[in-house]
């Protein structure tokens, strides 16, 4: 069971929290934040005890996370939840982890409900278990209404299969005349993606010391500036958070210019 959690609207933070959170708000802040969520497993390794207490502690981080990026004015969060290569893994940590959005949503969803956060998922629906994609589906009809902070789960994602699909549905559509090759470009592709009408992460974040994308968002994260710390993601907190954007805020995007 989860542990019980503090209401949001009676977590403080500290003098220090505050005003960092203020001097970073006086700069540009990133719209659109994406998080691979990495090192659950080897949180848990370190201490001896099985992989999913890391994924537990993990879920509590998201919470905190979540709240934070609401309160920077943060207008998308993406977290890279389940990918499609996932189902790999020992069948008793994927079961686990198909019941961590109905125990995380079940608990969280009053707050982000009164936070006017709205819930959002991209990936391949079809193959998650009915409890999973209820969950889900709750979570975004419930908040569906809400037009603040977009927090998008990536569960069950690959972008690779993504891409495929998304020339899959463009060879479709131009069968159907639809679509012509004079018509087809960066934009129009784009809108064949499960990210359509959607703007492109502006920095991500990978924890756990890995440095690679593990098929993430390929297409979408060609200009998006990446930030990689040594940081389990169950020890991850508000101040890594803050460092992230601060390094963001101090670079120069050019977008292949000069």
């Amino acid at each position: 069971m989860l542990d019980k959690m503090k209401p949001w609207k009676n977590t403080k933070n500290s003098s220090v929290l505050r005003d960092k959170i203020e001097v970073i708000k006086e700069q540009s802040i990133p719209a659109h934040v994406a998080i691979i969520m990495d090192g659950n497993g080897r949180w848990a390794k370190k201490r001896a005890l099985p992989r999913i207490a890391g994924h537990h502690e993990g879920m509590k981080v998201v919470r905190k996370i979540t709240k934070l990026a609401n309160q920077l004015g943060i207008k998308r969060l993406t977290l890279y939840a389940f990918s499609t290569e996932n189902w790999k893994r020992p069948k008793t940590e994927v079961d686990y982890l198909m019941k961590l959005p109905e125990e995380f949503l079940g608990t969280f969803l009053p707050e982000l409900v009164e936070e006017n956060v709205r819930v959002e998922m991209m990936g391949y629906k079809e193959s998650l278990p009915s409890h999973t994609l209820k969950a889900i589906e709750r979570a975004m009809n419930a908040t569906k209404e809400n037009n603040g902070l977009v927090l998008n789960f990536a569960l069950n994602y690959g972008s690779r299969a993504e891409i495929v699909d998304g020339v899959k549905r463009v060879l479709d559509d131009y069968k159907r005349g639809i679509i012509s090759e004079e018509m087809l470009n960066e934009d129009s592709f784009s809108t064949y993606l499960m990210t359509k009408n959607t703007p492109d992460p502006d920095l991500l974040i990978r924890t756990s010391g890995e440095i690679r994308l593990s098929n993430f968002m390929l297409w979408q994260l060609a200009y998006t500036e990446f930030w990689f710390t040594d940081v389990l993601w169950p020890d991850f907190n508000e101040n890594h958070l803050l460092e992230a954007i601060e390094v963001y805020q101090n670079r120069q995007r050019r977008f292949g210019g000069v």
